[in-house]
């Protein structure tokens, strides 16, 4: 289909609490859903919100085999989620370096839930629920963040863990 803008952190839009997703199984939903896989891999990313694109609905995409922008990462399946509810399985939080397409050339070291059910539906309004824990969670919890209008920095406790991907980890991929 075809590959969208990404929008960047200090774009109002990034902001905003996405409305849910009330329509499945459309031509239009098919869409947006192959250019919102279009945009993440055309951008090496490990998952895409559809507020990162501008669109205001609960709708997120993540998933791959392997990731230039994460390269110790495990194998994530690649996965629609729209309307997502996110419940922690432990109270146990674990720091780890986050990017994100929205916040081009820098990572910052983000708490997140080491174990996590969530659930929502497809595009065709088939429900999803699973328990994950490890890279698979924290990808969760980051795109999901984005519908509430939270971008990973304002998650950051200590910003001496914060700054640009290429002096804190060079020779990575540059893109994010």
């Amino acid at each position: 289909m075809s590959v969208r803008d990404i929008l960047k952190m200090g774009d109002p839009r990034l902001l905003r609490k996405a409305e849910p997703v009330t329509r499945f199984g459309t031509r239009e939903l098919d869409t947006l859903i192959e250019d919102m896989f279009d945009t993440m891999h055309a951008a090496n990313g490990a998952g895409l919100a559809a507020p990162q694109i501008g669109v205001n609905l609960q709708l997120v995409i993540f998933g791959f085999k392997q990731n230039p922008r994460y390269p110790d990462a495990p194998t994530v399946p690649e996965t629609i989620l729209i309307n997502p509810v996110l419940k922690p399985l432990s109270e146990e939080l674990e720091e780890g370096w986050e990017g994100c397409l929205s916040v081009p050339g820098l990572r910052g070291m983000v708490p997140r839930w080491t174990q996590l059910h969530y659930e929502g539906v497809d595009q065709h309004g088939k429900t999803i629920s699973r328990d994950v824990d490890g890279f698979h969670a924290r990808v969760v919890q980051h795109e999901c963040d984005h519908l509430a209008g939270i971008l990973y920095p304002m998650r950051i406790k200590d910003f001496s863990n914060f700054g640009y991907t290429d002096v804190l980890f060079p020779g990575l991929d540059k893109d994010d």
